[in-house]
C-alpha cells in the first residue's frame, strides 16, 4: 500500500472564493427542491408544461434537495457534485426536448459549472485530479 501524500491546505482567499461560488448554486437548488415540495401552481404549470405529469413534481423534489444536501457535506461534496451533475443534464435534456429558448438549456450547464469551480476552489485533491496549466 502506498502512503497518502499530504498536500497544503488551500489558501484562505481560495476557500472562500469556493465557497461562495458554491453556495450560489447550492442556494438556488434548495430553494428550486423546496419549491417542488411545496407545489406552487407556477411549479405545477411549468412542469407539466415540460412534458412530465404532476405526480413526479414531489420525487424529483427529493432527489434534488437530496443530491444538494450530499453536495453541501465536505466529506461526500464530490459525490453531490456527480449527483447534481447527472440532475442537471436531465434539465438541460428537458429543456432541449421542450424546445426552450437557449437561456433555459444554457442555465443548467452554468451552475453545473459553478457546482464544479466551487469545489475545485476548495478541495485541493481535485486541483492534482485535474491540473489546469498555464
Amino acid at each position: 500500500m502506498q502512503p497518502v501524500s499530504q498536500t497544503a491546505p488551500v489558501s484562505k482567499k481560495r476557500l472562500w472564493a469556493g465557497l461562495i461560488i458554491s453556495a450560489l448554486p447550492a442556494l438556488f437548488l434548495l430553494l428550486d427542491g423546496a419549491m417542488k415540495l411545496v407545489k406552487p401552481a407556477v411549479v405545477v404549470e411549468a412542469t407539466v408544461r415540460l412534458g412530465y405529469s404532476e405526480s413526479v413534481i414531489v420525487p424529483i423534489g427529493v432527489v434534488l434537495l437530496v443530491s444538494t444536501v450530499i453536495y453541501l457535506i465536505p466529506r461526500t461534496s464530490v459525490l453531490g457534485a456527480i449527483l447534481l451533475t447527472g440532475y442537471l443534464g436531465g434539465a438541460v435534456a428537458t429543456h432541449v426536448r421542450a424546445g426552450e429558448p437557449l437561456f433555459s438549456i444554457i442555465f443548467p450547464v452554468i451552475f453545473g459549472v459553478l457546482i464544479w469551480l466551487g469545489l475545485y476552489l476548495c478541495d485541493d485533491r481535485l486541483t492534482r485530479l485535474i491540473p489546469l496549466r498555464s
